[in-house]
């Protein structure tokens, strides 16, 4: 009896599963998966659910896989569909832009575009994104999603999110030291700096210019996507051998500022995103007694997107954004 490699009999049996496939197949996969939501794909693929749910039937059938499980009101995808989506979706990319790389249009495209970003960066781009896109592409639809981290090439390489913006120090240092260099782009978009915020009758708001010392007896509120209880401030406190008592994390800035506009919490905001919160009479701000880096808001996306034109477009209207927004 021969043995044959299974190597080679899974590349058999692979081979004969592509051949079974068509590209619509594969279309229907990548819709189904960015939406989790077989009614939101058809609206996308312009086609009736029945027609999505025979062609998900059609390719469960080719897979071997469910593909997709009920959740709820939409779907989950199973480990197989979460394998092949990043490969299927940079091939359709690859092929529509090999086939026609001018073929975007803005006033006529529905193209889905998932950005990733905090909420201090979402509210001092979206309204303009959005007046942007209401007068020169009124069917392209923007998905944003929370960053959770501050490191997002996994998402962008996995094509999970198109576009990361946010502020992304190692990641920024490492493309600068050529790791990666291949791999990412950045483009700057505005920079901010952060500032100490408590309410206004805070008895370290009523003393004037905060102290190294008044700053870390005080407990804290940090922002963080991951829930760590330390930040980028801890860090700095540490190389001059102090600390401070983080007693709360969150993870929006936005909440950050509701939580110590009541209570003797202090956070750290961007002083951008003060005036946006609605509630600047409700905060005072001051200097942290610390030498900080200058927060620089970074757009980052994959290598595989840099010559899609719709992409290119995107991220020229991200940067208009950006510029119109303010200092």
């Amino acid at each position: 009896m021969v043995i044959h490699n299974m190597n080679d009999i899974a590349a058999r049996t692979w081979g004969r599963t592509l051949r079974q496939l068509d590209l619509n197949l594969l279309r229907v996969l990548d819709a189904v998966l960015q939406h989790r939501n077989l009614t939101r794909a058809a609206a996308q693929l312009a086609m009736t659910q029945p027609a999505v749910s025979n062609a998900v039937r059609r390719l469960r059938q080719a897979l071997q896989d469910d593909i997709i499980r009920r959740h709820g009101q939409g779907v989950l995808p199973t480990p197989l569909a979460l394998r092949l989506w990043p490969v299927v979706r940079e091939c359709l990319r690859q092929l529509d832009a090999a086939l026609d790389p001018t073929a975007f249009a803005p006033d006529t495209s529905q193209e889905v575009f998932v950005l990733g970003m905090a909420d201090a960066t979402a509210a001092r781009l979206m309204p303009l994104l959005a007046e942007q896109l209401a007068e020169r592409a009124p069917r392209v639809s923007l998905r944003v999603l929370p960053l959770t981290t501050r490191d997002p090439r996994e998402a962008l390489a996995s094509g999970a999110l198109d576009v990361a913006v946010g502020y992304f120090p190692r990641v920024v240092a490492a493309l600068e030291q050529g790791a990666d260099e291949a791999g990412f782009y950045r483009q700057r978009l505005h920079e901010d700096r952060y500032v100490a915020v408590m309410r206004p009758d805070h008895a370290l708001a009523q003393r004037g210019a905060l102290t190294l010392e008044a700053y870390c007896q005080a407990r804290h509120l940090l922002v963080s996507f991951t829930g760590r209880p330390v930040g980028f401030v801890d860090e700095a406190l540490a190389k001059l051998g102090r600390s401070r008592h983080v007693a709360m994390t969150v993870n929006q800035f936005y909440t950050a500022g509701r939580v110590v506009a009541s209570t003797d919490l202090l956070t750290v905001l961007p002083l951008g995103f003060v005036p946006m919160t609605g509630m600047a009479e409700q905060l005072a701000v001051r200097e942290i007694p610390l030498e900080l880096h200058t927060v620089e808001i970074d757009a980052l996306w994959h290598r595989d997107t840099q010559h899609l034109v719709g992409h290119r477009w995107l991220r020229e209207q991200l940067l208009q954004a950006a510029h119109n927004s303010g200092p």
